[in-house]
């Protein structure tokens, strides 16, 4: 929106309320807080969206739940020059006009998994935890139950409109987020065709590598970059970092990919990925670890070289874009959740962090007029914010209240404001004292109530924010396959009836 013309419109709000100064004090009216929400609010009357996008952008924070974007704002906000104490800081998409709250749950679980939830957000059909794009009339692990109950994807479809797609993530590849826009099986865990059971072979079922790479040229993905190498590599092949692949087959899937596609190219470290020459590249695969990618907090230290989400996010546009049609492009930041199993919060939180620097990225390099850029989560986890803490107190430090004094528990020790419900970091017997422990360090565990070798998920609905043509549809309390029909009816990809 024009600048001047916002400015008008506040000018004009706040002379019209402070006219009635028995009700709008000046004191009132010339808040900093006052002036910056009225202009908020300014700026959304003037909001024009279109209904269609030649592009769809969808980035999904997994394990990005509501407490976890609050803490990530605020740990971004500490790290700026000048921050006010972190809270009146904003995410980059947290800034977007829309805004929904998103039901999580699997067909067959209260709280979910990952797998059903992608399934949920890529297909337009919730169904049960474990299960990738195939419906809840199959059985998990079975794959004769799966046959007949494959379930299109927003992939599958984008790609029979002659869009381009393409899927980014820190996890492996082959996880089951990622998996669930382009793979259909009863099982997340048949990542390589060492893992398929023999009831598996016997009925046809494939590995998810396979899957990946082995797609008909027409339905092929344009982009596949994370983690996972092993899963598409020889049992009896090393590979750069030294370390051996999981195939079982003999297949290398890195050279079938390279093989099977005009224009491809495989990279599997930073000096290959910032080779790749993306005018005369049409296909590219990088497997940038055996297993997920580094996280944000250790990225430097990995052997070969990872590029950072924001990095792949950006190389992945510039190849998609190439097609004059459009294209799909799905981003997962994969390892805020892992960060979260492992009762880590920092991780956690710096990954999120990173997530919110490819969004704006992307934002940046697209067009707003014709591209719906949608952030989301999958589920949350059961991670709070808790204690009296001031403001600006550290969000990884421990609790001082207003009056700068450290908190005491009623044990007569400190607590630090963020912790989980359960977890490795549970406190069984006697708690820890935390006075002289650095709760910021990059490997504190944060304590947990009960004891679990890795921290759930939680149940509790999650945010999705959009901007661009279509973002309007993102409004109230949807189920998650919703997010489906909205990306369907944006790009117009035929799922649906109009």
């Amino acid at each position: 929106m024009n600048i001047k013309k916002l400015a008008a419109l506040v000018s004009c709000s706040l002379m019209s309320m402070a006219a009635n100064a028995a009700v709008l004090p000046t004191t009132q009216t010339d808040s900093q807080w006052f002036k910056d929400s009225a202009a908020n609010v300014a700026a959304k009357t003037q909001l024009e969206t279109k209904e269609h996008a030649k592009n769809v952008i969808l980035f999904v924070g997994d394990g990005m739940g509501i407490s976890t974007l609050t803490a990530a704002r605020i740990y971004q906000g500490q790290q700026m020059a000048g921050n006010k104490g972190g809270e009146e800081n904003f995410l980059s998409f947290e800034q977007f006009p829309h805004t929904a709250l998103v039901k999580t749950y699997n067909t067959n679980q209260q709280t979910p998994d990952s797998a059903g939830t992608m399934t949920a957000m890529a297909t337009g059909v919730k169904s049960k935890a474990g299960v990738i794009s195939v419906s809840d009339a199959s059985l998990r692990g079975n794959c004769l139950s799966s046959k007949g109950n494959e379930l299109i994807s927003l992939v599958d479809l984008a790609n029979a409109k002659g869009l381009s797609t393409g899927i980014v993530t820190t996890a492996r590849l082959t996880h089951a987020t990622p998996a669930a826009t382009y793979a259909h099986t009863p099982e997340r865990d048949w990542e390589s065709d060492a893992n398929l059971p023999a009831e598996a072979v016997a009925n046809g079922c494939t590995d998810i590598a396979s899957q990946l790479v082995m797609r008909d040229e027409a339905n092929a993905l344009s982009v596949a970059m994370g983690g996972g190498r092993s899963y598409f590599i020889p049992n009896d092949v090393t590979d750069g970092e030294n370390k051996k692949g999981k195939r079982k087959d003999g297949q290398d899937l890195t050279k079938a990919w390279v093989d099977k596609f005009s224009n491809a190219a495989y990279v599997w470290n930073q000096a290959g990925f910032d080779a790749i020459d993306t005018t005369a590249t049409d296909h590219l695969l990088g497997l940038f670890n055996p297993s997920h990618m580094q996280y944000e907090t250790d990225r430097s230290d990995d052997v070969g070289g990872e590029p950072s989400l924001t990095e792949m996010t950006s190389k992945a546009l510039e190849i998609l874009k190439k097609n004059d049609k459009g294209y799909l492009l799905i981003v997962e930041a994969g390892r805020i959740d892992h960060g979260h199993h492992a009762g880590n919060a920092k991780r956690a939180l710096t990954d999120a962090v990173e997530l919110s620097n490819a969004v704006k990225a992307a934002v940046a390099g697209t067009d707003p007029d014709d591209t719906l850029v949608m952030v989301t989560a999958d589920h949350s986890h059961v991670f709070t914010i808790a204690g009296y803490p001031k403001r600006g107190n550290p969000i990884l430090g421990l609790v001082h209240g207003v009056d700068g004094s450290l908190a005491i528990a009623d044990d007569n020790k400190p607590y630090t404001t963020l912790a989980y419900t359960n977890g490795p970091g549970a406190v069984e017997g006697v708690r820890d004292d935390l006075t002289s422990v650095d709760t910021q360090d990059k490997d504190f565990m944060q304590q947990s109530l009960i004891p679990l070798g890795s921290e759930t998920h939680a149940g509790e609905d999650i945010a999705l924010h959009a901007t661009g043509p279509g973002s309007q549809l993102a409004q109230g309390v949807i189920e998650q396959n919703v997010i489906f029909h909205i990306i369907n009816q944006a790009q117009q990809l035929g799922g649906t009836k109009y």
